[in-house]
């Protein structure tokens, strides 16, 4: 091979076209994971592209049906006349070592693609452009091209492989309560329901501005890392890296912000501070307060994040609506195009790290005391996209002067409203949320007892009870209807 010319083996690609046309097994497999783009032959491309039409129609490949639709295309001198197909037809006498050939065409694919990549790093990098924005091309190419080798093909159940995977990991949890518990958030009652925050899921933490989605975000990453050694991704586009450790500082000292911000710290104050400032430096939180980032960037940094540490245990983003899109939905008529955007590159993200999304979103600015799914500020996509949507209600927040004055508002009580889930129930948490620090706990903490979840029935399905909500696990011993 001349220095200068692109990484291929022509006897390894004539190899492969020489095998479909005599082994209808290996035919079905090859054109099915072969790409025009992996032949390093423009001959060979029409030929593959050819045989792919003719497979397509339900007709056989043959040198008759290939040779015909080249003809018919107007391109059986580019591929290279008839004698050639029919000498690949004849060059070889079996098919058995497919597969290895098929090895050495797409690593030579994947040599050109990287070449071509690194050019195109190359010319982007002599632009000047700025270093985040430079390494996020160079990363993003690099990625399209591992996503493309990252391929999946349908398979059946007969070997029995899948099934019994699930039936292990039936036999774990029975064994084990907790083998397969995600991330715990450190309310009890809504572990209980949702298993933890589970890998690959998008949970969507939403409430209007001042009931505190940061601040119970900020105490699940406080009970992952810090109480549990967790590692946890953090990218705060509305509060500055300070504000988000002050109230990290302050929730895990259990100490009062507001007394350490007007300067009235006692000394039992100042060492639980000096304490959880221990803890803190040693913990794995870290923490982003880039303003406007893409999904693009922030999938880039947690690549790299769980890379070297070894493990990312969760991604928390606050919120969605500051976050920025692809440019050709940067008008403000195509914002919510851009959200839906957005929630699907996050969705996808959850996927690929393996880990679970915490991401915060706005509800619009409503009349009504208790939110819901149609509140979603600027996108439906939100609701679709996620696997689990929780909402903050704290009746206090909105109550008005006169419901104060009765005194029938309790104050500080709050409530987790899960209002999706995907792969359970839904159900309401009874929280307490403690204002002068900033967190949220169980009711029992405080010294109430903490009341079992309501979980909620979801809208009946045609021909059922179109009951509006029933309670359950039923009373007596009844048997749990399937959801």
């Amino acid at each position: 091979m001349a220095i200068n010319q692109m990484p291929h083996n022509s006897d390894a690609e004539e190899a492969l076209l020489a095998c479909i046309l005599i082994d209808s097994e290996a035919q079905a497999d090859l054109l099915e994971m072969l790409r025009e783009g992996d032949f390093y032959q423009e001959s060979h491309q029409v030929i593959l592209a050819a045989m792919k039409a003719v497979y397509g129609s339900r007709k056989p490949v043959d040198i008759v049906t290939l040779t015909d639709r080249l003809e018919r295309e107007g391109k059986l001198e580019r591929a290279g006349g008839i004698v050639y197909i029919t000498e690949l037809a004849q060059f070889m006498p079996s098919a058995a070592n497919y597969r290895q050939y098929f090895q050495i065409v797409r690593r030579d694919a994947v040599n050109r693609a990287l070449i071509r990549a690194a050019k195109e790093i190359v010319e982007n990098s002599m632009k000047g452009y700025e270093e985040r924005e430079a390494v996020a091309f160079a990363e993003k190419l690099i990625y399209d091209i591992s996503k493309k080798e990252d391929g999946s093909t349908l398979e059946d159940m007969t070997d029995g492989e899948i099934i019994q995977q699930v039936i292990g990991k039936f036999e774990n949890i029975q064994a084990d309560p907790n083998a397969f518990r995600g991330v715990e958030t450190g309310f009890r009652p809504f572990d209980r329901i949702t298993n933890g925050l589970q890998p690959s899921d998008l949970i969507v933490l939403a409430a209007r501005p001042g009931m505190g989605k940061t601040s119970l975000a900020m105490n699940i990453v406080e009970n992952a890392c810090l109480k549990r050694n967790g590692v946890a991704a953090v990218f705060s586009l509305e509060m500055p890296r300070v504000q988000i450790v002050q109230r990290l500082l302050c929730s895990y000292a259990d100490v009062s912000m507001e007394k350490a911000l007007s300067g009235k710290l006692v000394q039992k104050d100042w060492k639980r501070l000096m304490l959880a400032s221990d803890r803190l430096q040693k913990s794995k939180v870290f923490i982003d307060d880039s303003s406007r980032v893409t999904p693009t960037e922030i999938l880039s940094k947690c690549r790299r994040l769980k890379s070297r540490e070894g493990r990312l245990d969760l991604v928390m983003i606050d919120y969605i609506q500051l976050m920025g899109g692809e440019s050709k939905y940067s008008n403000s008529e195509n914002r919510q195009q851009e959200i839906a955007s957005i929630t699907r590159d996050l969705k996808i993200m959850a996927k690929e790290l393996n880990v679970p999304v915490l991401a915060l979103s706005q509800l619009r600015r409503i009349q009504t005391k208790e939110p819901q799914l149609s509140d979603l500020r600027e996108s439906g996509a939100i609701e679709q996209d996620a696997d689990i949507v929780v909402f903050i209600n704290r009746p206090e927040a909105t109550a008005t002067p006169e419901e104060m004055a009765k005194k029938s508002i309790v104050k500080g009580a709050a409530e987790l409203i899960i209002a999706k889930h995907r792969n359970g129930s839904c159900g309401r948490i009874q929280l307490r949320f403690i204002g002068e620090s900033t967190k949220f706990v169980d009711v029992d903490a405080q010294g109430e007892p903490n009341e079992e979840p309501q979980y909620v029935r979801r809208t009946p399905e045609f021909g059922e009870n179109p009951s509006a909500e029933q309670s359950f696990p039923p009373q007596d011993g009844g048997e749990i209807p399937f959801d």
